[in-house]
């Protein structure tokens, strides 16, 4: 039996956010057929903030209506939901209406907002659920959340990317065959397996966390209920989530079992003991607003210009490595925990010059440094690996620091956050699209100064 509900618990983690982070590491083949092309992450940074609508309507609905919103009818929604976006995404990614004279994904756009609702909103409900289960089996439900975004990583890696190729074609100018013209254009060949399948396989991700509610909420209660102060209900209502992939803000306060599974015993000593000063706790939300902005907004809005200049495999290994860095710095984080501020300000630092280069070649596009080089290639990738998985790290143990601080620093630390998600993203998305400060460029017809 026990083991039964360590697998069912890992299983029902998986749905925490697996669609959002499948999303982004399947971006670098969509961006090659969705008509806003480069622009596209931009978009889905902005979306997936405005899905934290879900969580915020959950919780005033708690807090307003105490005991009149049922918790496991809305965890059978919140899935049923995902399960069925992921089915018409897997049919419809790819269609296109006309908005303002010009063809857009509102098809794509909707069903983005829908994924990201559901994954939003699981910051609210899933660990409310497994706090009802004893104490151990959370930290079964923690790895499952990480595997949420280091399956599709993996599952992307097999995908493939669709290398681009020159082909020669014809444009006619008019009736003459001598007014033909020739020019050359950018063709794709198919990767492993398309993105429609992958698009199921996410479907099927979302149907196994569903069964495996199914069947932890049909357990018999004969097992003592967790008494554990594991994720305090006001914690879990700030832990509103980023939206990205490759975490979300909850995994700062949330993904280190561990430590939870020691708190019973050494939350009260550490409560005990004088807190941080004005000017450390200012440096800490600093640390918060930086580095969730970094990750959630300004970079991954610029992804595309960032990688796609130096071809499609480097960004399809930079969005899934980077994906996969995410739940690896979590586990360092729960094995090397680090609590200096002087430490995590220095990795906060070196993961902000690894996000300024990442930046510098975004503004150089579509001729960045070392382009055609397998050297820039490699550069690009392990910089976009670098400063995720370091963030990564210092976000956890941000979280770790200010939940044993107190309640209130914890719920304060979800909202700089969101904050510094939502300025990220609201920064950029002008930048991108109204400014267009950033250039994008084709495979076969850019030319660069040597």
């Amino acid at each position: 039996m026990s083991l039964r509900i360590h697998v069912l618990a890992c299983c029902f983690g998986l749905g925490s956010w697996v669609a959002v982070n499948g999303l982004w590491v399947e971006l670098p083949l969509i961006v090659n057929t969705l008509p806003e092309g480069w622009e596209l992450p931009s978009y889905l940074t902005v979306i997936i903030q405005l899905a934290n609508l879900g969580p915020l309507l959950f919780t005033l609905m708690h807090k307003l209506c105490p005991g009149r919103l049922k918790e496991r009818a809305a965890i059978y929604s919140v899935l049923s939901i995902g399960v069925l976006a992921c089915i018409l995404l897997a049919f419809s990614w790819d269609e296109t209406t006309v908005v303002a004279a010009a063809s857009r994904s509102t098809a794509f756009f909707i069903l983005t907002f829908f994924l990201a609702l559901v994954d939003c909103t699981s910051s609210v409900t899933f660990l409310p659920f497994m706090m009802q289960l004893p104490a151990h089996y959370i930290t079964t439900y923690f790895i499952g959340e990480g595997l949420s975004g280091f399956i599709p990583g993996l599952v992307a890696l097999g995908q493939g990317v669709s290398m681009a190729k020159c082909v020669n074609a014809t444009q006619s100018s008019g009736n003459l065959t001598e007014e033909d013209m020739y020019i050359v254009q950018t063709e794709f060949l198919p990767p492993n397996f398309s993105t429609e399948v992958f698009f199921f396989f996410l479907a099927a991700m979302m149907c196994i966390s569903l069964a495996a509610f199914s069947a932890l909420n049909r357990l018999p209660r004969t097992f003592e209920l967790s008494t554990e102060n594991l994720v305090p209900d006001t914690d879990t209502v700030a832990s509103v989530c980023s939206g990205l992939d490759h975490g979300a803000v909850t995994e700062g306060e949330n993904s280190n079992p561990k430590r939870h599974s020691e708190q019973s015993g050494q939350a009260r000593p550490q409560l005990a003991k004088p807190g941080h000063s004005v000017f450390q706790l200012t440096f800490i939300y600093f640390m918060v607003v930086w580095v969730n902005g970094a990750t959630n907004g300004l970079l991954t809005s610029v992804q595309t210009y960032s990688c796609m200049p130096y071809g499609n495999l480097a960004y399809h290994l930079s969005a899934a490595l980077a994906s996969c860095a995410n739940p690896v710095a979590c586990i360092v984080a729960m094995l090397f925990p680090k609590r200096s501020l002087v430490l995590l300000g220095v990795l906060c630092l070196l993961g902000s010059v690894f996000g300024g280069y990442n930046m510098a070649m975004a503004t150089m596009s579509p001729c960045p440094l070392l382009q055609g080089s397998a050297l820039g290639e490699a550069i690009i990738v392990l910089s976009w690996v670098f400063f995720t998985g370091i963030l990564s790290y210092v976000k956890v143990m941000v979280g770790v620091i200010l939940r044993d601080e107190s309640h209130s620093a914890l719920v304060w630390c979800g909202a700089a956050a969101q904050t510094g998600s939502l300025l990220g993203s609201v920064i950029m998305f002008p930048l991108v699209n109204v400014y267009n400060l950033f250039q994008s460029g084709d495979f076969c017809n850019t030319k660069c100064p040597l």
